[in-house]
């Protein structure tokens, strides 16, 4: 199993300098912890501020050496796809190869709305531009003629890329739709997992196998990743629930105000039962996960713990549990691929 650790949409009023300078202080924490890969997800909008994530990735990257960096996700689809590709392509030489893309069309209607997205147009634009995004990784000589946006001609996209062809993740909550776009291209998925019971999460996971057996590759070769809603160990369930308790309580509260309340679960024990967060001892997170991996048969798993609610002491401590005691024995019970893939 790989581990990779995405920050936490802060569940309180935080100023823009202080929650962006605490995603650079947790990407270094996560490499010095043990972890393989940090994800920086894009959004344009309250609460969370991460609007530049090859900005943000590439300072990142001057502070680590090892970890792999993901757009977790990047929302290509409202994204001019040569100059994405000019970010990206400059990330992947600044870390040395360590770029692993995570493309998505984004779940927020006000981010959506800001970037002239709309419902019936958001699958095309897409398509069109993670094809393109493609070509201009792959080739040094690109004419184009896009049905939607850009057109080129004989262009070469600079700087050329350190990787040829980099490990590109569809993430995805809940769309049939992105399952069957990540298997006919032979992409990896990544599900979020991160709201309700992990049945429909199964579900999508299982499409996307069928479907790619159907596009023609080998079954063997199909990669999933699964997120989570969140995690806290602690030495008993009853501390783990205990200092959980107000971390639930403020996403709820988030979530609310700014999700529409997507989360239906109203106290943290039905959450803790019912969810996939992992919530938890030891043994306990250790057996969730094997849970999981009966239903999704996933080789990567992102974590995340609310540091703007536990406090960097205990955010720190629970993480090092993680380490001492949770990850060596899924690493061992549940190997898997290396991540990196395109060098």
């Amino acid at each position: 199993m790989k581990f990779l650790l995405l920050p936490h949409v802060p569940a309180q009023d935080r100023s823009d300098e202080l929650q962006l300078r605490e995603l650079v202080e947790d990407a270094v924490l996560a490499e010095e912890l043990g972890f393989d890969g940090y994800g920086v997800g894009e959004r344009h909008d309250r609460p969370a501020v991460s609007t530049a994530p090859p900005v943000l990735l590439a300072h990142i990257a001057a502070l680590t050496s090892k970890i792999r960096l993901f757009t977790a996700v990047t929302t290509l689809g409202m994204l001019d796809p040569l100059r994405a590709y000019e970010d990206y392509a400059t990330l992947d030489n600044l870390s040395g190869g360590r770029l692993d893309l995570m493309i998505g069309k984004g779940g927020y209607p006000r981010t959506a709305k800001l970037f002239g997205v709309t419902p019936d147009n958001q699958w095309a634009r897409l398509q069109e531009n993670y094809a393109l995004f493609r070509r201009l990784w792959e080739s040094d000589d690109v004419t184009w003629k896009g049905e939607l946006g850009r057109s080129l001609d004989a262009a070469e996209a600079l700087p050329r890329p350190l990787q040829r062809r980099p490990r590109v993740w569809h993430g995805s909550a809940s769309s049939l739709e992105s399952a069957d776009f990540a298997a006919r291209h032979g992409d990896p998925i990544f599900s979020s997992n991160g709201r309700g019971r992990p049945e429909p999460y199964a579900e999508l996971i299982g499409h996307y196998r069928e479907r790619w057996a159907h596009y023609g590759h080998d079954p063997a070769d199909a990669l999933v990743g699964i997120g989570t809603s969140g995690y806290f160990g602690a030495r008993t369930s009853q501390e783990a629930v205990a200092k959980y308790r107000p971390v639930f309580e403020a996403r709820l509260a988030v979530n609310r105000k700014y999700d529409g309340g997507s989360i239906r679960y109203n106290d943290v024990e039905e959450w803790v039962a019912h969810s996939s967060v992992l919530v938890g001892s030891p043994q306990q997170i250790i057996d969730k996960v094997h849970a999981q991996h009966a239903l999704f048969g996933h080789e990567a798993l992102h974590v995340h713990v609310d540091a703007t609610v536990l406090g960097r002491a205990d955010h720190r401590e629970t993480l090092e549990l993680f380490f001492a005691e949770i990850a060596p024995v899924l690493r061992r019970e549940l190997p898997s691929r290396p991540l990196t893939a395109g060098l």
